[in-house]
């Protein structure tokens, strides 16, 4: 993704002169009233590529859309916010901090940051969507004509989560007009807490994947990884079961796991090494069906945790477009979403993810079947119809 460079301005003593600093020349084709659509995430917008960017790309064809990150450490003496112009007409907002900025200061900050970039925005024009919680602490003065809580993972079960996160989605559901979740078992937890709750899993972008259904060059790191091969691509960290990996490893020996990913919160030390293990490190959205092109089987080898209680990974209907056979551990909305299809094998033991990759190998026997089966189970799915949905339930919640 092609990035405009990052547009500068400060806080504090020198902000008369900011306010010239922090003009963004806008390429967009919106109407000068579009309404402006504020993101507050937790997620980095040039991360993996996953729910929120296929969202806010697509917001950003009727909205004006800011991606307010988290903050960075920076070097100036000064607090001071990044702007940037992304290709698909996101403007992506870091607060860039220095060291000493610690505590209430954070929050106080980020929230005149904030303000001061929304000026000239009025409030009937704006609606403010969460992914965090978090975000309340500099952003719950904010009046907008509607709030959004995308709760896209329930963040209070995933490793180093903040204390104070339980008490502050209470207050975000008390604040929200709607809330979307990320998927059917999420939505069975949140909606007696709110009288507006709608699931929304994952979806695909399916033309993108589908590239992968065609021989594509191989990437140089993978080109030289023996067959057959058996991918995952995704973040690497406490959700993956590494020892199910270590352990299918360890048994099928002249089968190659390919790890696309980054490595986060887990000592890249503590991941199982052997000679047909492969950790790629972490590739460009653009690049996935590259890799995607080289497998033979794609895995969702999750642990069964807390953190994966309520997932609804993207990756599924992505393999699938991609014209994959899929194993996964039986994860809840997998396997009421998924099992029943002859593509998607639930497996939780090695024994039985063997299995299942044996039998995934005889349906790529029979490639037309393969591919005629994921386009009758991805015919409704798109991350367009999600968008659109998501769109008519904001306008009732207005």
């Amino acid at each position: 993704m092609s990035w405009a460079g990052p547009h500068q301005y400060t806080i504090g003593k020198t902000r008369r002169q900011s306010k010239k600093l922090r003009t963004v020349e806008r390429t967009s084709s919106l109407d000068k009233n579009a309404p402006t659509l504020l993101c507050l995430s937790h997620l980095r917008w040039r991360f993996v590529y996953q729910r929120p960017q296929h969202l806010m790309s697509r917001f950003a064809r009727t909205h004006r859309v800011l991606f307010f990150e988290e903050p960075i450490e920076s070097d100036q003496p000064f607090p001071w916010l990044e702007v940037s112009e992304e290709e698909d007409g996101v403007t992506v907002l870091v607060p860039r901090l220095p060291a000493h900025c610690t505590g209430e200061a954070v929050e106080q900050a980020q929230r005149t940051l904030l303000d001061e970039y929304l000026e000239g925005v009025p409030k009937e024009s704006l609606v403010v969507w969460y992914y965090t919680p978090m975000s309340l602490s500099f952003a719950d003065h904010l009046t907008p004509r509607l709030t959004v809580y995308d709760c896209m993972d329930e963040l209070s079960a995933f490793e180093g989560a903040p204390p104070e996160l339980l008490e502050r989605e209470r207050r975000l559901m008390q604040k929200a007009d709607v809330i979307f979740t990320g998927g059917v078992s999420l939505f069975e937890a949140k909606r007696t807490l709110h009288n507006n709750v709608h699931p929304f899993p994952s979806s695909v972008d399916i033309d993108h994947f589908a590239k992968a259904r065609d021989p594509l060059p191989e990437p140089e790191d993978q080109a030289s990884i023996p067959y057959p091969r058996l991918g995952f691509y995704g973040v690497i960290d406490e959700r993956l079961d590494l020892e199910l990996l270590a352990e299918m490893a360890r048994q099928r020996p002249d089968w190659h796991f390919v790890l696309v990913g980054p490595i986060v919160k887990i000592d890249p030390a503590s991941l199982p090494q052997r000679s047909n293990i492969h950790y790629l490190g972490g590739k460009a959205y653009d690049e996935l069906p590259d890799y995607l092109a080289g497998w033979d089987v794609a895995l969702m080898p999750f642990a069964l945790n807390e953190s994966t209680r309520f997932i609804s990974p993207t990756k599924t209907p992505e393999y699938l477009a991609g014209g994959r056979p899929v194993v996964s551990t039986p994860v809840t909305d997998v396997v009421r979403t998924y099992g029943h299809t002859d593509l998607v094998r639930i497996a939780a033991t090695p024994a039985e993810f063997i299995a299942a990759i044996e039998a995934a190998f005889d349906d790529l026997q029979d490639r037309e079947r393969v591919l005629s089966s994921a386009d009758q189970i991805l015919k409704d799915m798109s991350w367009d119809i999600t968008w659109k949905l998501m769109e008519e339930q904001m306008k009732c919640a207005q």
